[in-house]
C-alpha cells in the first residue's frame, strides 16, 4: 500500500465527518443561506492566497525538476486561476478578514514550509487537493443526477467541480507525495502522516466555520 492510500484510509472518520457538514449538505440541497455561501467563498479566496505560497515553498524545496515545475504551476493556479473564479462570485472579498480557522490553517501550512522537511510539507499540502476533488466530484454527481445544474441555486458554482485537469493534478500530487514517502525514513513518514491528518482536520474546520460566520471572539 502506498503512503497516500494508507493516509487516506486513516482519515476515513474525518472524511465521513466532512460529508455530514451542514454547509455541504445544504449546498447540495440548494438551501444554503447565501450569506454563508458568500462567507465561504471569501474565506476560500483568503486561503488560496496563502496556499499558493505554501505550494511555492514546495517548489523551492524540491530537488526534482519535474516536481518543481508541478508545484510552481499549482501555485500559479491557486493564486491566479482560482482567485479569478472566486472574483466572479465575491464582489469584494478584501472587505472581509481571514477567519480564525483560515488563519490557523494557512499558518500551519506555511509553518510546515519553514521546517525544511519537504516530504512533510507536501503531505500537508495534499489533503486540500484530494479532499476538494473528492467532495466536489461527488457533490456534482449527486446534484446532476437529480436534475439540471441550471435549475440549482448554486449550480454555477457546483458546475466548476469535477474538472478533469484538477483531478489529474490531484493524481500527480499523490504520486509525488508517494515518491517522497518511499525515499524517507520511518520518522519522516510518521511526520508526513501527522501533517496529512492535521490538514484533513483543518479541511473539516474550514467548511464548518462559515456556517457560524466565524469571527474573532475579542
Amino acid at each position: 500500500m502506498t503512503f497516500s492510500d494508507d493516509a487516506w484510509a486513516a482519515i476515513a472518520p474525518i472524511r465521513e465527518a466532512i460529508d455530514r457538514l451542514p454547509l455541504l449538505v445544504e449546498l447540495e440541497a440548494g438551501t444554503l443561506d447565501r450569506a454563508v455561501f458568500d462567507e465561504y467563498l471569501a474565506q476560500d479566496a483568503h486561503y488560496l492566497a496563502s496556499y499558493g505560497r505554501a505550494l511555492a515553498l514546495a517548489a523551492s524545496q524540491s530537488v526534482d525538476p519535474d516536481h518543481l515545475v508541478f508545484w510552481a504551476e499549482s501555485a500559479r493556479g491557486a493564486v491566479i486561476v482560482e482567485r479569478e473564479l472566486h472574483a466572479a462570485h465575491v464582489a469584494d472579498f478584501g472587505a472581509t478578514s481571514p477567519s480564525p480557522t483560515c488563519t490557523a490553517y494557512t499558518s500551519y501550512l506555511l509553518t510546515l514550509g519553514t521546517r525544511g522537511c519537504y516530504p512533510e510539507l507536501i503531505a500537508g499540502i495534499l489533503p486540500c487537493f484530494w479532499i476538494y476533488d473528492d467532495v466536489g466530484r461527488r457533490l456534482k454527481e449527486s446534484v446532476t443526477a437529480r436534475g439540471d445544474l441550471a435549475d440549482h441555486p448554486f449550480g454555477d458554482w457546483i458546475g466548476t467541480y469535477g474538472d478533469p485537469e484538477f483531478a489529474a493534478s490531484t493524481a500527480r500530487a499523490r504520486e509525488i507525495v508517494d515518491e517522497a514517502a518511499a525515499g524517507s525514513s520511518p520518522d519522516v513518514v510518521a511526520r508526513m502522516h501527522d501533517a496529512f491528518a492535521t490538514a484533513a482536520r483543518y479541511e473539516w474546520m474550514f467548511w464548518d466555520a462559515p456556517m457560524r460566520l466565524e469571527t474573532w471572539p475579542v
